[in-house]
């Protein structure tokens, strides 16, 4: 039942397990909770991270003109709405029949750079970095990012700047920083000006530079806190990512790579055009997220990990020379213990906005930004897919378009949703490490939201979720009584294989 006081879930568990609800988790973007169900000896029984508000954006786009989906997915998300613009792109570039113009190509792949620079720049020091330099269980009053500027504030102004300059090359690029209009089905509706081009090698060698500084906090956060960071929310998983041709990390476009925990390749360079037949989905009565799987290894073994960790680690090499000499680093770091440690992930996502930024300075000296042709089309279909990484990782787009030119059918994967398991699984492991007999703090209740931002979570994205929520937790002992309590102010698509195939 709930307490109209306070709005509070004070139901008991029917198996006398007492619930710790975290609701909602702070300092991401979008909006879930998580539930503990402990014993009387307070061991962890079950740990769930739940999304509970859905906005069922792959149902009302249905009926709409395809040329409209680049610009109205891509509200799902104020973060990331480049991602989704580029992926629907994609996608309507198949219907089109589109091979893009090197004009084209180059003036999304400088819009996505700009994407992953600022994203990656909101992500750390925005939102990590009160957790990461203060201590998880510190002062919540100052772990923050104003408390962060008043301690930090070089490092407080980098990651401002840094955020900025990534949304100017988006500016650029789309038109605005903000849910762009730059890229449509089969190229881009303008280049970059000789202007633009030279307004943004202003800051590009500065922006490099803080870049490479933001790699040295990283790395230097995991050397002095090694045996919390090796520890902390570890696990072994599967991976998934995009890879060029040559094995190099490419973050626009390539081939699905998936190696199991133990490093060994499941396939590699495959088409992501036939996704389905190596990945489907799986829904849960409890969470309007769905759990991908790889079809391979089934429900229960086949989740996987995407995002930063996974693309560094999994890629052959990194195609900036920068970049690439910080990959070999964080590879080598004491015996690859980064390499799959979950807190590992914010030097991995450092190193690749220091990639971003490389690219963006290599983009900005290439005339090709300049042509003049901007669009190209073939041969008509009727499906496209569409599929890019993303700053949180592989993000799939799914369309099927009828002969009236209307999306009939849509089916949006997005990075979070394929780090789901991984997210429930790191959640898991810090909750019986950290909350196991032991009196319930802020701070310890923290540790598990720091498991969940390593990911950097988009649960806007991935749940299509809207809404706030206060954040009040309570302890109850088996008998239902209040034990201790905080304060804080503050349709599924599931893609079966014959669903798929008839899209």
């Amino acid at each position: 039942m709930t307490d109209p006081t306070n709005n509070l879930e004070i139901a008991a568990h029917p198996e006398g397990l007492r619930r710790v609800a975290i609701d909602p988790v702070s300092r991401v973007e979008g909006h879930g909770k998580v539930t503990l169900l402990l014993d009387e000896n307070d061991r962890v029984h079950q740990v769930r991270l739940h999304i509970v508000e859905f906005r069922g954006f792959e149902k009302f786009i249905q009926g709409r003109p395809y040329w409209e989906a680049p610009v109205m997915v891509q509200r799902l998300c104020g973060i990331c709405p480049v991602s989704h613009h580029i992926a629907a792109s994609k996608a309507m570039d198949m219907i089109v029949g589109a091979t893009l113009t090197p004009t084209a190509e180059k003036v999304r792949r400088l819009m996505h750079y700009g994407q992953i620079l600022q994203s990656h720049a909101l992500h750390f020091f925005h939102l990590c970095s009160p957790d990461l330099l203060f201590g998880f269980d510190s002062d919540v009053a100052k772990r923050n990012i104003v408390g962060i500027a008043a301690a930090y504030p070089d490092i407080a102004k980098q990651g401002v700047l840094l955020r900025k300059y990534g949304q100017e090359v988006i500016r650029v690029t789309a038109g605005k920083r903000i849910h762009g209009t730059g890229a449509i089905p089969g190229g881009v509706n303008k280049n970059v000006s000789i202007e633009e081009r030279n307004y943004l090698l202003l800051d590009i060698a500065q922006t490099v530079a803080w870049c490479r500084e933001s790699v040295d906090i990283a790395r230097k956060l995991f050397e002095q806190n090694l045996d919390l960071y090796n520890n902390f929310g570890t696990f072994k998983s599967h991976t998934l990512n995009m890879i060029r041709a040559d094995g190099a990390m490419d973050l626009y476009h390539g081939g699905l790579r998936a190696r199991d925990m133990d490093g060994n390749t499941l396939f590699d360079h495959y088409d992501y055009s036939h996704y389905w037949d190596v990945i489907f989905e799986d829904v849960k009565p409890w969470s309007y997220m769905k759990f991908p799987f790889l079809r391979s290894l089934g429900p229960e073994e086949g989740w996987y990990r995407v995002g930063p960790l996974s693309r560094v680690t999994q890629c052959d090499f990194i195609p900036t020379p920068l970049a690439d000499e910080q990959r070999k680093v964080f590879m080598a770091f004491n015996d690859g213990s980064a390499t799959g440690a979950t807190l590992g992930t914010h030097w991995a996502r450092m190193i690749e906005m220091l990639h971003a930024a490389e690219q963006i300075q290599e983009l900005l000296h290439d005339d090709d930004l300049q042509g003049s042709d901007l669009v190209s089309k073939g041969e008509r279909q009727e499906r496209g897919v569409g599929v890019i990484e993303a700053p949180r990782g592989t993000l799939i787009h799914h369309y099927k378009v009828d002969e009236n030119d209307q999306i009939v059918r849509c089916n949006l994967i997005v990075s979070t949703t394929h780090n789901n398991q991984a997210m429930n699984e790191a959640i898991r492991q810090v909750a019986r490490q950290y909350i196991d007999g032991r009196k319930l703090t802020e701070g310890l209740l923290n540790h598990i939201e720091v498991a969940i931002r390593a990911f950097d979570p988009c649960l806007s994205c991935a749940t299509h979720a809207l809404g706030k929520m206060p954040l009040e937790v309570e302890l109850l002992d088996a008998e239902g009584g209040r034990v201790d309590v905080l304060t804080r102010s503050g349709e599924v698509f599931s893609c079966k294989e014959n669903d798929v195939e008839a899209t």
